[in-house]
């Protein structure tokens, strides 16, 4: 499965990071997704999308996923959120 994991990291255009409160819980307890959201802060082509918590809630706990544009649900619907993300993975060059 690491393997999986691995390649898809490698190939992706962009990586969704959806930002709760259970994957804030995760990243203060070091987690087990904690090394491939590392991967992804690595490069610039990770995009958080909050659900259920704030920007400043998720800047307290990870200021370096803090600083990628985000997406909030509690600000646009579900429908322009894939929207954005649609057009956001669709600029970006195959890895």
């Amino acid at each position: 499965m690491i393997r999986e994991i691995d390649k898809g990291l490698r190939n992706c255009r962009v990586g969704i990071v959806l930002v709760t409160p259970a994957l804030l819980e995760s990243i203060e307890g070091e987690g087990v997704a904690e090394k491939e959201l590392a991967v992804l802060l690595s490069t610039r082509r990770v995009i958080p999308v909050l659900h259920g918590v704030s920007f400043n809630d998720l800047n307290d706990i990870s200021p370096i996923l803090a600083s990628h544009a985000g997406l909030s649900t509690k600000e646009s619907s579900l429908d322009t959120i894939a929207a954005k993300l649609a057009a956001a993975a669709a600029a970006l060059p195959a890895a």
